[in-house]
This record gives C-alpha cells, sequence and structure tokens, in this order.
C-alpha cells in the first residue's frame, strides 16, 4: 500500500519542480560603480580634506572589494594608500562604516584580526536603491572622524545619482 503513495508523492515533487525551479532567475543583475563615479567620490572626498589643510590618501572599491580608484595627495604619506583600500575594503564587506565598528571585534582571535581589514573611521559603504555597490576608504587625517567626513563628502559629489537610481 505504501509503493502508490511513495510514487504518487514523487510523480507531485517532480512536476511541480520546473514552477519552483521556473521562479528562480538563471542569472543575477548586479548593479555596479562606474569608474566615473569612482572618480567624482574620491575627487570630492580629496578636495573636502584639502579644505582643512589634510593629505590624504583615498580608495573607492566596487562591490567586491576591488579598487576603482586609488588616489594620495602629494603629501600625503605612502602608507595611506594601503590604509585607505582597507577600510574601503572592510566597509563594503560588513556594509557598514568602519567607524561603526571600532570596538565590535576585539577580541584574540575574533573576525577583527582578519589581515586586511581596519575598523578604524573612515570607510564607508556606497549604496544605491538598497544595493551595496561599493564603498570608500580615507586614510591621512588626524582623526577617524575627519577621515569618514571627507569620505561622505565624496559621497556627497554623486549623493543625487546614488538616490534616483533605477536598478
Amino acid at each position: 500500500m505504501r509503493r502508490p503513495s511513495l510514487i504518487a508523492a514523487s510523480c507531485a515533487a517532480f512536476i511541480a519542480f520546473p514552477a519552483i525551479a521556473a521562479e528562480v532567475p538563471v542569472i543575477v543583475k548586479i548593479p555596479r560603480l562606474t569608474v566615473e563615479a569612482s572618480e567624482k567620490i574620491a575627487r570630492a572626498a580629496m578636495d573636502s580634506c584639502r579644505k582643512q589643510g589634510i593629505q590624504i590618501g583615498v580608495t573607492v572599491v566596487d562591490r567586491s572589494g576591488d579598487a576603482m580608484v586609488v588616489m594620495r595627495d602629494t603629501l600625503a604619506p605612502p602608507v595611506t594608500l594601503e590604509i585607505s583600500r582597507q577600510k574601503a575594503y572592510t566597509a563594503v564587506n560588513f556594509n557598514a562604516a568602519t567607524s561603526s565598528m571600532a570596538d565590535r571585534f576585539t577580541q584574540p582571535f575574533s573576525v577583527g584580526k582578519v589581515e586586511g581589514l581596519v575598523f578604524s573611521a573612515g570607510g564607508v559603504p556606497i549604496e544605491a536603491a538598497g544595493n551595496i555597490i561599493g564603498a570608500v576608504g580615507i586614510s591621512g587625517a588626524a582623526t577617524g572622524e575627519q577621515d569618514e567626513a571627507c569620505a561622505r563628502a565624496g559621497l556627497q559629489a554623486i549623493q543625487f545619482e546614488l538616490e534616483t537610481a533605477n536598478l
């Protein structure tokens, strides 16, 4: 008696499978940050810091954490490039400003000890239409708060486009 029920259930599942599979897309459309937008962010961030007499390194990364634009102001120390990249990389991977995570991962052997992550202020994610599309990282100011303010000034340069993006 059980065999016909099992066969019937298997047939029903097999028949329903194409309907379930049809709902799952074969490809995923992924919004991407353009190099032109990345340049605008980096330039505006650098200009904001310059107005305060601060020389910085700035990195804008795409949603994968890969650098799109890297700039170092004339007198900024070379180390600002690597730190800005790591801040941007951290912000995009956690989809949060690095300032919000400064005290979050302080235990030994925590995720904060993973090489390449920096949890000090100055990294800010870039979002458009609810999608993370990248991040900007700044290094070189006297404080992380100043770094973050410059990063946010960079985002302001394309804020309208980010808010009105139709993805």
